[in-house]
């Protein structure tokens, strides 16, 4: 991955959320922690040679459409570029599946699972979701148990 990392916070309506992004992309999104010293710290260990710093336009626009999207509006995704080189083929191949996802419906990890051709990877797929470096981009909210229920969810406040 380049050295070339640039992070920043932004407000949204359930705290300050941290993206990081490089020359191919972003390469996490960090869910807001209890204070914004906090994220820092959090976005610090995954991307220590991120230096804070003005987004690019295709960043901006991701930040815009989280934004949205956290304020209940319409907001699609789909166009955000993620750098996916750090991420295991198979996190890989789920996280494309999982951004298929359209709002306002869900897939099980099951679901998942069968889509890439073998359900027996229900349990990689929520391993999968379990280390989404992606919040809300790759909608893991959106993946759901066999019995439509949340599974463990891994931000700050669990599935509150």
């Amino acid at each position: 991955m380049s050295s070339k990392l640039g992070f920043r916070l932004f407000p949204t309506p359930i705290g300050s959320l941290g993206i990081a992004w490089g020359e191919a992309g972003v390469v996490g999104v960090f869910l807001p922690e209890a204070h914004e010293a906090a994220t820092r710290r959090r976005i610090a260990r995954r991307c220590p040679d991120a230096r804070e710093a003005e987004p690019s336009e295709p960043v901006a626009r991701a930040i815009g459409a989280i934004t949205a999207l956290l304020r209940g509006e319409r907001s699609d995704l789909t166009h955000v570029a993620l750098d996916l080189r750090a991420v295991p083929e198979l996190h890989r191949r789920i996280y494309e599946v999982a951004r298929t996802i359209p709002p306002g419906k869900t897939l099980s990890y099951g679901e998942i699972a069968a889509r890439l051709g073998d359900k027996q990877l229900a349990r990689d797929v929520g391993q999968a979701m379990a280390r989404n470096p992606f919040s809300i981009v790759v909608p893991c909210h959106r993946v759901l148990g066999a019995d439509g229920k949340l599974g463990g969810f891994s931000a700050r406040g669990g599935t509150d």
